[in-house]
Order: structure tokens, then C-alpha cells, then sequence
């Protein structure tokens, strides 16, 4: 019998994008528009504000991403030039730190080296890459992929409780679009954990307690600012 293991790491690239943007974009998105309803807004200025939450953040998300994906490929393509300098210049040096990693994983020395010099006779870049910095190709930075995941699913995240928020006009509205929001967010958190191969109860319980703190306390401050103003 043959016995195969599908694994989740190679997901996690897209994946980190991916369910931070749909969270940040049910989560800012509900906050905002049930912190705008506790001040005792029209339901026009609630969607508006909402939109206007919407437009910002997915453009704010596929930036940010954008950034600090690409300061991390800067950093891998800054070792990876190293490396290569390194191989061409020291070979032998590099040779030898490779036998001590391998030794330190338990092979004796001699099996070691022949592991070492059989491997970089093959691909030296890759094999330091790997073993020395902890590169792999499935773990690249790509930072153009994280934008737009990150863009897309913040917008589809914040379309949910802005949805809910347009049909639901009145006084029900608040609960209306909390409730909604953190049975959005449970799915999401389980979505993730099962692409990710963790719990899907972990996932689920995880974002649904910080979305309803964040949706308190905005909801708290809308509700001062609407006695201030009053």
C-alpha cells in the first residue's frame, strides 16, 4: 500500500493574504458601520460610510501587502545573492557548513559529506537556500499575489455586513449586522483552518472573539459620541 500526505504549508503565502483581508474587511467594515449606527445617523450616511470603509480599506490592504511582502522578498533576494557570492568564492567552506548541518541532525560525518557534496553537486544554490536560510520555493514572498488577495478579499469581506446594513434599515439594524458579522466570521475562521489543515472550532472561536471586542468597542465610542452630540 502506498501511503500519501497532501500537505498545507505550500498554502500559506496566499493563504495569510487571503483570510486577513476577508477579516479585516468584516471586521472594519461591521465595526465602522455599527459605530456610525450608535451615533444616531441616518441610514444614507451608515451605507455611505460603509462604501467609503470599503473603497479605502481594500486599497489600504492591497498597499500594505504589497510593502511589507516585497521588504520581505528584498531580504530573501539579499540572502540568496549571498549565498551565491559565498558558493562561488568558498565552496569548500560551504561544503563543510553544510556536513555540520547535517551532522547536527544526526548523520555521522562521513555519510554527511557524501549527503552534502552529492546534493550541491546537484544544485548548491538550492541546497543552502534550503538547509542554511530556510528558502524554499514554496515559501518565496510574492508580493504582487498578496496584494491582490488581499484587496479582493477585504472587498468581498466588507460587501457581507454592508449588505445586511442595506436591507436591515432601523432600529434592529446594530444587532442586525453584529449578528451577521460574527456567524461571517465563524465561517471564515473555519474556512481558514480547514484550508490550513487546524481546527476548524480553533479557527471559528479565534476571529468570532476578536470581532465582537472590535464591534464593542466601536459601537461603545458611537454610542458617546451620539450623547456628546445630543
Amino acid at each position: 500500500m502506498t501511503h500519501e500526505q497532501v500537505h498545507k504549508s505550500h498554502r500559506t503565502g496566499w493563504l495569510r493574504a487571503a483570510v486577513l483581508g476577508a477579516n479585516d474587511g468584516i471586521v472594519s467594515t461591521a465595526s465602522l458601520i455599527i459605530g456610525v449606527a450608535s451615533a444616531s445617523t441616518s441610514h444614507e450616511a451608515i451605507l455611505l460610510a460603509g462604501v467609503a470603509s470599503m473603497a479605502a480599506g481594500s486599497l489600504s490592504m492591497a498597499a500594505g501587502e504589497y510593502v511589507s511582502v516585497s521588504s520581505q522578498a528584498d531580504t530573501e533576494k539579499a540572502d540568496l545573492t549571498l549565498e551565491k557570492i559565498s558558493l562561488e568564492t568558498d565552496p569548500e567552506s560551504e561544503t563543510d557548513e553544510l556536513c555540520r548541518i547535517y551532522e547536527s541532525r544526526g548523520l555521522n560525518p562521513a555519510l554527511a559529506r557524501q549527503v552534502a557534496e552529492q546534493l550541491m553537486a546537484q544544485d548548491a544554490l538550492a541546497t543552502h537556500a534550503r538547509e542554511d536560510i530556510g528558502i524554499t520555493p514554496g515559501t518565496l514572498a510574492h508580493p504582487v499575489q498578496a496584494a491582490l488577495y488581499s484587496a479582493a478579499t477585504f472587498t468581498i469581506g466588507a460587501l457581507l455586513p454592508l449588505v445586511v446594513a442595506w436591507l436591515t434599515p432601523g432600529k434592529s439594524l446594530i444587532i442586525t449586522v453584529a449578528l451577521f458579522s460574527l456567524v461571517f466570521l465563524a465561517l471564515l475562521g473555519a474556512m481558514a483552518a480547514h484550508a490550513g489543515g487546524a481546527s476548524k472550532i480553533t479557527g471559528a472561536l479565534r476571529v468570532t472573539l476578536w470581532g465582537t471586542l472590535a464591534m464593542a468597542l466601536t459601537a461603545l465610542v458611537g454610542h458617546i459620541f451620539g450623547l456628546v452630540s445630543l
